[in-house]
């Protein structure tokens, strides 16, 4: 499968961060001309080199270049891992003709241990030579680390008269936890519009998408995610709201669940795929919080994984959220089955609840019955095989 959105280049191969030669880990995408960018990074206080660097280079608004590799996180590394991260943005600004200004670094992978950085350097320089338009794809496999799949989505649409498109890769399986980004993302769009716009669209839907999922309840170090918008697409620019703008929003936010929902799918050791729907909340922002509680909580994914409706841990996820309501007004129900109303139990039928919750994907729904606003948390089921990658994750 191709994938191509206008003025971007990109290319990936394996420089010798990770061990197997066969992996690929380093990748550079190049924008033809600077784009307009926006960007979330982690609200862990331990913040890796690059993602400093990055939050830096970003306020400017225009990126150039996204240099990232694969297998060491350059996190926990002292000046050393600033220097480095320096180095990798001087490399590919000089290899594209860029400013060092104007270049995104990200790193993934082991923390607290020095970079090769010879051997990225070595990549980046190699890489630039096979900057081509259908590179997407090996770049996407070059960001993996535990993950099983390579994560992308990419829609195209129409917006003032002319044919744009919206692509996205992502990755991560472990160490995901909605706390401003997640792990590492990466948007190119050939769409013309403002840095107040693209701000507001992007952080605004990081909130309803990536910010809205669950693995394992841990922060990353280096968690990033970056959009691009470089008006190639030759359409009038978006300065505000109004039908255009609401297209873009639209199509942006179907790419953003998309690549969210992969993440959860792909979640370490993952049986099931769990969308909790919270309903009726006095605000959207607590049905969100709410959601995301239960979501969060080790014994409601380890519940779902076994098949046990046991709601119990539900009720008492949704109490330790902080959001306003009243037990006795709340509703559960699995999918389309009644579990709780008012608060308390009803009479259901445990071996239908367990098949339901014993499907590859589930819904779980509780209605707080106290406003009128929903949202949705997307996380997974919690097993044995979360431990035995994580176990295991060094060696």
């Amino acid at each position: 499968m191709i994938f191509k959105v206008k003025g971007y280049r990109s290319a990936a191969l394996h420089c010798g961060v990770k061990r197997n030669p066969l992996k690929k880990d380093l990748a550079l995408i190049y924008s033809e001309i600077p784009a307009i960018a926006s960007g979330v990074f982690t609200k862990n206080n331990v913040k890796a080199a690059p993602v400093l660097l990055s939050m830096k280079n970003i306020k400017k608004g225009l990126i150039n270049a996204i240099v990232v590799n694969s297998g060491n996180a350059n996190a926990c590394t002292g000046k050393q891992g600033m220097k480095d991260a320096l180095s990798m943005a001087e490399k590919a600004a000089f290899m594209t003709a860029s400013n060092k200004n104007e270049v995104i670094v990200c790193s993934t992978g082991v923390i607290g241990i020095k970079m090769p950085i010879d051997k990225i350097l070595d990549g980046i320089e190699t890489l630039s030579y096979f900057l081509r338009e259908d590179g997407l794809f090996g770049a996407a496999e070059a960001i993996m680390t535990t993950d099983t799949a390579k994560k992308i989505a990419c829609l195209n649409f129409k917006t003032g008269g002319k044919d744009c498109s919206i692509f996205g890769m992502t990755k991560g399986s472990g160490m995901i936890h909605p706390n401003m980004a997640t792990m590492l993302c990466f948007i190119l769009t050939d769409v013309s519009i403002s840095k107040k716009m693209l701000d507001r669209a992007f952080k605004e839907l990081n909130e309803l998408t990536f910010n809205s999922i669950t693995v394992d309840g841990d922060t990353s170090t280096n968690d990033t995610a970056v959009i691009l918008a470089n008006g190639m697409a030759g359409n009038k620019p978006i300065t505000a709201y109004g039908k255009d703008y609401k297209i873009f929003y639209n199509t942006l936010e179907k790419v953003m669940l998309s690549l969210a929902k992969k993440i959860v799918k792909d979640g370490e050791g993952a049986t099931k795929f769990i969308e909790v729907r919270v309903l009726n909340a006095k605000t959207q922002k607590e049905a969100l919080k709410c959601a995301k509680s239960i979501a969060g909580s080790s014994l409601f994914k380890t519940a779902i994984y076994g098949g046990d409706p046991n709601w119990g841990r539900i009720l008492s996820a949704v109490g330790n959220s902080g959001v306003t309501f009243k037990e006795e007004k709340v509703d559960i129900s699995f999918d389309k089955m009644p579990i709780v109303k008012k608060g308390v139990e009803i009479k259901f039928n445990e071996k239908k609840a367990h098949n339901i919750l014993m499907q590859k994907e589930v819904l779980v729904i509780v209605n707080l019955n106290y406003g009128k606003e929903s949202a949705s948390a997307y996380t997974c089921d919690l097993t044995e095989g979360y431990i035995k990658i994580n176990a295991h994750y060094r060696t």
